[in-house]
């Protein structure tokens, strides 16, 4: 089965839009494992805009005491700066197992591309290896029609993540059939060159079924906007359960 990872990003961001600690990301993090999620995401930015280094501290030990996955997201060029230490001495002091690199800029809304290999290769390499070193798993993220998509395997990657933001948009305009092949065709070169193959980003409950319908032997979803937004209707219990029943 395709495993269930919540990004509680919109939690902190709404905790963070008044001040205070309501809502709780972390309260809501074990709401989500409790109805069964098998781990957690994060992606802390530099702006500290939602999930905060605190944040990642503070999850890192509730998935540490219950025994699932912690995967921590971030763009592994973006320099440290006050309240932001970096990605990779984030993830040594956690030591997650599984960090996602992703090229955002620091501006960027939300992650809207993967990683282009001809010119961030050389620069990945080094960042892969030292994150490996500490025990991480190593996705990296991948727009599906990403010619060189194979060359993640090359600098050292476990995983890519898919980019499923073009598979959604025409999901929702009513006609997935070209982007699905793409993504299917996609994830059988990632998994021929030994890599794992994950996937995130506007996957929701209306388009999840088909989308792993036809990608083969997806490892692992992460998911986030779209299950905080459905949960503000019916519970994160019942929208985590709902996920997991499409899984």
């Amino acid at each position: 089965m395709t495993r269930l990872s919540v990004n509680v990003n919109k939690i902190a961001v709404l905790r963070n839009s008044r001040g205070g600690h309501d809502p709780d990301v972390l309260r809501a993090a074990q709401a989500c494992l409790d109805a069964g999620a098998h781990g957690i995401t994060v992606h802390p930015r530099p702006d500290r805009r939602h999930i905060t280094a605190e944040d990642v501290h503070a999850l890192s030990a509730l998935t540490t005491a219950r025994g699932v996955e912690f995967n921590i997201e971030g763009n592994p060029f973006a320099p440290p700066r006050e309240g932001y230490p970096g990605l990779l001495p984030l993830c040594e002091a956690i030591r997650p197992a599984q960090a996602t690199l992703v090229p955002d800029g620091d501006g960027q809304l939300t992650s809207d591309h993967g990683f282009d290999f001809a010119a961030d290769c050389e620069r990945l390499r080094p960042l892969v290896a030292a994150l490996k070193a500490m025990g991480c798993r190593v996705s990296l993220f991948v727009d599906a029609g990403n010619p060189l998509l194979e060359r993640a395997a090359e600098v050292g990657a476990d995983r890519i993540e898919l980019y499923t933001g073009p598979f959604a948009e025409a999901h929702a305009a009513g006609d997935a059939t070209a982007m699905l092949a793409l993504f299917a065709t996609a994830a059988r070169r990632a998994q021929a060159a030994g890599l794992g193959v994950n996937a995130g980003h506007d996957l929701s409950q209306a388009n999840l079924r088909d989308f792993l319908s036809h990608v083969p032997d997806v490892l692992e979803v992460s998911i986030g906007h779209a299950l905080i937004s459905e949960a503000l209707y019916d519970g994160l219990d019942a929208t985590v359960k709902a996920y997991l029943a499409r899984l």
